[in-house]
Order: C-alpha cells, then structure tokens, then sequence
C-alpha cells in the first residue's frame, strides 16, 4: 500500500520558517526522484523543488531559489522541504511526489495528500 504522509504546514508570519516532511512507505523509496509541487485555487500547480534518487542533485523553481532547500534521508524514506524567509506568495497546498527513475518502474509516479502552508502578511 503506498503511501506519502506529509507534515509540517501551518500558519507563519512573512519571514518566518517552516520545513514539511513527506514520509514514504509500500515501494522503494531509493529508486524514486523525489519533489515538491504547490498550488493556489485557480492556478496550476507548479513544480517547487525536485531532488534525484541520491540526493546529490537539486533543482528549484526560480522563486523560491537561495529561500527553499529539498533533502532526502533514504535511511528514513523521507523527503524535506526547509522553507526560509516566507513570503505570503508561497502560500498553497504543497504536495509531495515520488517518481521512479530506474528500470523495472519507469516514470511511476506517486502524490502524497497536500498539506497546506499559509504565509501571513
């Protein structure tokens, strides 16, 4: 049964800091690239931050670059998004993704539930 549990959203004030985790249970989380999407009544949603099957190679959306860092913990089955410096303009449902990268499960791909962060003015 797979699953993606995510935690960690709330309510911050502008400037404030928060770090979602999304843990990972029924495949193997190693073979996965993991990420991060959000999104806001009405609009798409859009890739955030996304981080390869080793960890050691990250990409972020222009803005949240130098604010956001994703991280993995295999040992855990778990991925991380640090949020800095908060904007109301990140405010969303953030969702967590897992997609296979390696043969056997090719461009599989999971979404954890969302779980929505709102950033105060």
């Amino acid at each position: 049964q797979v699953q993606l549990v995510e935690s960690g959203g709330g309510l911050v004030q502008t400037g404030g800091s928060l770090r979602l985790s999304c843990a990972a249970s029924g495949f193997t989380f190693s073979n996965y690239a993991m990420s991060w999407y959000r999104q806001t009544p009405g609009k798409e949603r859009e890739l955030v931050a996304a981080i390869i099957r080793s960890g050691g190679s990250t990409n972020y959306a222009d803005s949240v670059k130098g604010r956001f860092t994703i991280s993995r913990d295999n040992d855990k089955n778990t991925v991380y998004l640090q949020m800095n410096s908060l904007k109301p303009e990140d405010t969303a449902v953030y969702y967590c993704k897992a997609r296979c990268t390696v043969y056997g499960c090719y461009s599989r791909a999971y979404w954890g539930q969302g779980t929505q962060v709102t950033v105060s003015s």
